[in-house]
């Protein structure tokens, strides 16, 4: 124990004398096994050692923002309910009286370095709509110009399973999410796992760490496959989701074990811990960003191979030639999702036309849509200047 903390020492003494970093706005995603114990109680000792990273980096500039699990672990000890309970109602009660202690919690470790935080608590409904977005981003935003920390939790006293689409359903997405709004350099998604291996490591001794992961397909989904961890509701699947979806908005992810010594520090730094995603794109303005969330997607449009290639290689406009199929209902003025063929998404888009409108004209060249509906609001489905391809 003693060599342990000696270790711990000399690794803190190392990273806040080094001022190089690779990335200066980061979120990092707590998850519920870093911050419990075994039992279900908070574990202060960690959360203390996490607490004291991000002060570490924030006392030289950098802007973080965490995105926290442990409420409704935090409520159910404090509650003394040592039954594991599923059903919606008591983890709203557990949450409501957790939530409180946990931000308490952060906010006696951060005062201790120093640091002022606030609480933020999210829904989907919250930013499905381009106004609750924006107001959720320039607080945030507001909040790090500050320089305070936000924690971030999903509200899940409001936010439930019945509501359709109104909650995150873990925090790795909600993670992702929130990357997505603050324009983060770096998501960092932390539990008890080291990152995506070959094979589950837990079932086949042979199973590698993969380092690093160009892009996100169908190979990689297939690995990500398996339940959700005991405590915690986020498998490594909704990782990789969480994964694709800050990629997909400029957002670089790395997955890796949040108990490694100073890997925070060494993560902003870019040393190379656990799985990275590199960004796929450049950085996305606002608009875009909301888009690519798919927070907003009232429907999907399917489209041809021709379609597909004109979107994703020639930065084209959707003409209503190349829609095979439409799903959902959506009124003109709102957010779809593109898929090709197979189903895969390539790209969102504010649509210009409704699904009903769309179900008339689809296959037909754009000289024939005055002649279908007895009216037009332009030739293209989706016009390039209104799409954002992923």
């Amino acid at each position: 124990m003693a060599e342990k903390k000696a270790r711990r020492a000399r690794a803190t003494q190392n990273y806040s004398s080094q001022r190089a970093f690779d990335y200066h706005r980061l979120v990092i995603k707590l998850g519920t096994n870093l911050v419990t114990t075994g039992d279900g109680c908070l574990d202060l000792e960690n959360m203390a050692n996490l607490a004291g990273q991000v002060a570490r980096l924030h006392q030289q500039g950098l802007e973080i923002t965490l995105v926290s699990s442990g409420a409704i672990a935090a409520g159910r000890d404090k509650l003394g309910l040592h039954k594991d309970r599923r059903d919606i109602p008591a983890r709203q009660v557990m949450a409501a009286v957790g939530q409180g202690r946990l931000m308490y919690t952060y906010e006696q470790l951060f005062a201790a370095h120093g640091i002022t935080v606030a609480q933020a608590l999210l829904t989907k409904m919250d930013i499905a709509d381009r106004a609750g977005y924006l107001n959720a981003r320039n607080t945030l935003l507001g909040l790090l110009d500050l320089g305070v920390v936000p924690i971030i939790n999903e509200n899940d006293v409001v936010a439930i399973d019945e509501i359709k689409e109104a909650k995150f359903g873990d925090n790795d997405n909600l993670s992702a999410m929130v990357a997505n709004l603050v324009d983060a350099d770096l998501l960092i998604i932390l539990s008890d796992v080291a990152g995506l291996y070959t094979a589950d490591p837990h079932l086949d001794a042979g199973a590698s760490l993969i380092p690093r992961v160009e892009r996100i397909d169908a190979r990689v989904e297939q690995l990500a496959g398996g339940a959700a961890n005991r405590r915690g509701t986020g498998g490594m699947m909704t990782k990789i989701e969480a994964a694709k979806l800050a990629t997909s908005s400029g957002v670089s992810v790395v997955i890796a074990a949040g108990r490694l010594p100073e890997v925070i520090c060494r993560l902003a730094q870019g040393e190379s811990i656990g799985t990275l995603f590199p960004s796929m794109t450049t950085r996305l303005e606002s608009r875009q960003r909301w888009m690519v969330s798919g927070l907003a997607s009232r429907g999907k449009i399917a489209v041809d191979a021709g379609a597909a290639t004109a979107l994703k290689k020639r930065k084209g406009s959707l003409l209503p030639a190349g829609v095979k199929e439409v799903s959902g209902e959506f009124q003109r003025g709102d957010v779809v999702q593109i898929v090709d063929a197979e189903g895969n998404r390539i790209a969102y888009g504010i649509s210009n036309y409704g699904s009903a409108e769309i179900e008339s004209i689809k296959g037909a060249h754009s000289e024939e849509i005055m002649s279908l509906l007895g009216y037009e609001f332009g030739a293209e489905v989706v016009h390039r200047n209104n799409l954002v391809v992923v």
